[in-house]
């Protein structure tokens, strides 16, 4: 896998075409997860910005004003990074998710206060638990 994001144009905004291009075959589980993400029961709100310090672009999704995850594109796939403090740990492994993303996360170095939990998504398979996961977030 190429580990470098692919948004990295600033005056290029992530518009469906763009995005389809960059993720490929993956374009269709991006599209499914937004989709189920911005209705109810969930209503989030997807925000694209080109941030100067990661010189790309990510989406941020919001529930109210709250930062559920941040999404980022790759050359064929995304990622959903989320961020919890470590009080959180033990709720992580509760969480009826992946078992290689929560060892990941147990594993993970602080950054300032919060550790982070990332999503791969190269298929549709990631995609619930990627839910649980946010329902989790807004819970907590």
């Amino acid at each position: 896998m190429n580990e470098k994001p692919v948004l990295t144009n600033k005056d290029l905004y992530p518009d469906q075409d763009v995005l389809q291009k960059a993720l490929g075959k993956t374009f269709s589980s991006y599209a499914e997860l937004i989709q189920v993400l911005t209705e109810a029961p969930y209503n989030f709100t997807d925000v694209w910005k080109y941030y100067k310090d990661g010189k790309s672009w990510l989406c941020r999704i919001l529930h109210k004003k709250k930062t559920v995850f941040w999404l980022s594109v790759w050359d064929g796939y995304f990622k959903a990074g989320f961020y919890f403090t470590e009080k959180h740990e033990q709720g992580i492994a509760d969480l009826e998710i992946d078992e290689k993303v929560k060892e990941e996360f147990k594993n993970a170095k602080l950054i300032g206060k919060l550790k982070p939990l990332v999503f791969t998504i190269e298929g549709s398979a990631s995609i619930a638990d990627i839910l649980q996961t946010a329902l989790f977030k807004i819970k907590s």
